[in-house]
C-alpha cells in the first residue's frame, strides 16, 4: 500500500487564513491539492488562497449555507478528499466569578457553537461530497476528515470549562462518526494540540517573553509547537491510510496544570 494521493484533488481548511489551518493548507497544496481557505479574515484569506493557488469562500462554520460554498467551491477545482477542521475560538471565564456570578450562558453557548456545532456542520456537508467521488484506492477510499481538538480537551484549566467542553464535544464525536462513514470509504481523525505559537498570543517582546514562559511547562522540547509541526500531523492522518477513528495529542508530552 502506498499514502493516499492527493494530487488533482480538492480540499477544504477552515481557520485555513492563520495558524494550524494556514500551514495545513501549504502542505496540502505541496502534495498536489487544490485547497479551499474557509476563514472570515478575507483579506489573509485570500492572500493565503492565491499564493497557493487556490479559492478564498469567506466561511462563518456554523452556517449551513457557507459550508455548502465551500463544498461547492472545492468540487468544482477536483475531487474532494480531505477536510481540516481547524476553525475555533477560545473564552475564558470561570463557571462561578469571583463576584459570585455565574458565566454567562451565551458566551459557553457561543464556544460549544463555533468550535463543536461548526465543526460537525462543515464536516458532515463535506463528508457528503466525498461520499459521490469515485474512490482512489481497492479498498475503497474516498477521503479523510481531520478535525482540531485540544488538550484542553483532558486537561483544561480554570476558567476553560466552555472551551474543554467544545474540544471534548470533538474528541466524544471521532468514533462514532469514523465510524459512521466507514460505509462510505471516509476515515476520520482528531488531532489534540498542546502550547501551540500562533497568532492568539500576540506580537512583540511582551508576547515573547510570555511565549516563552510558557513553554518551560512542556515537557521536551521546552517550547511552544509550531503550526507546521502540527501540519506534519494532519498530513499524516490524511494521506496514512490506516490511520482512523483516532484523537492524538502533539503536545510536546505537556499535562496542563489548574491554572
Amino acid at each position: 500500500m502506498s499514502r493516499m494521493s492527493l494530487e488533482g484533488s480538492s480540499s477544504i481548511i477552515t481557520g485555513g487564513a492563520s495558524g494550524i489551518g494556514e500551514s495545513s493548507a501549504r502542505q496540502l497544496a505541496d502534495a498536489g491539492s487544490r485547497v479551499v481557505i474557509a476563514d472570515l479574515n478575507e483579506e489573509r484569506g485570500n492572500a493565503v488562497a492565491s499564493e497557493l493557488g487556490g479559492l478564498f469562500v469567506k466561511c462563518d462554520v456554523t452556517s449551513t449555507e457557507d459550508a455548502d460554498t465551500a463544498v461547492a467551491a472545492a468540487s468544482e477545482m477536483g475531487p474532494l478528499r480531505a477536510l481540516v477542521n481547524s476553525a475555533g475560538l477560545g473564552y475564558a471565564g470561570r463557571t462561578v466569578d469571583r463576584n459570585n456570578e455565574p458565566m454567562d450562558l451565551e458566551a459557553f453557548r457561543f464556544v460549544i457553537n463555533v468550535n463543536l456545532i461548526g465543526s460537525f456542520n462543515m464536516l458532515s456537508r463535506s463528508a457528503a461530497a466525498m461520499a459521490q467521488t469515485e474512490p482512489v484506492d481497492e479498498d475503497g477510499s474516498r477521503g479523510a476528515i481531520v478535525n482540531m481538538a485540544s488538550a484542553a480537551a483532558f486537561d483544561g484549566q480554570i476558567g476553560q470549562c466552555a472551551y474543554s467542553a467544545s474540544k471534548g464535544g470533538v474528541v466524544g464525536m471521532t468514533l462514532p462518526i469514523a465510524r459512521d462513514l466507514s460505509v462510505l470509504g471516509i476515515r476520520v481523525n482528531t488531532v489534540a494540540p498542546g502550547l501551540i505559537d500562533t497568532p492568539i498570543y500576540g506580537e512583540g517582546e511582551a508576547s515573547e517573553q510570555f511565549k516563552a514562559h510558557l513553554g518551560q511547562s512542556v515537557l521536551f522540547p521546552k517550547r511552544l509547537g509550531t503550526g507546521e509541526e502540527l501540519a506534519f500531523m494532519v498530513m499524516d492522518l490524511i494521506t496514512n491510510p490506516y490511520m482512523n477513528g483516532e484523537t492524538i495529542r502533539v503536545d510536546g508530552g505537556i499535562r496542563m496544570p489548574p491554572k
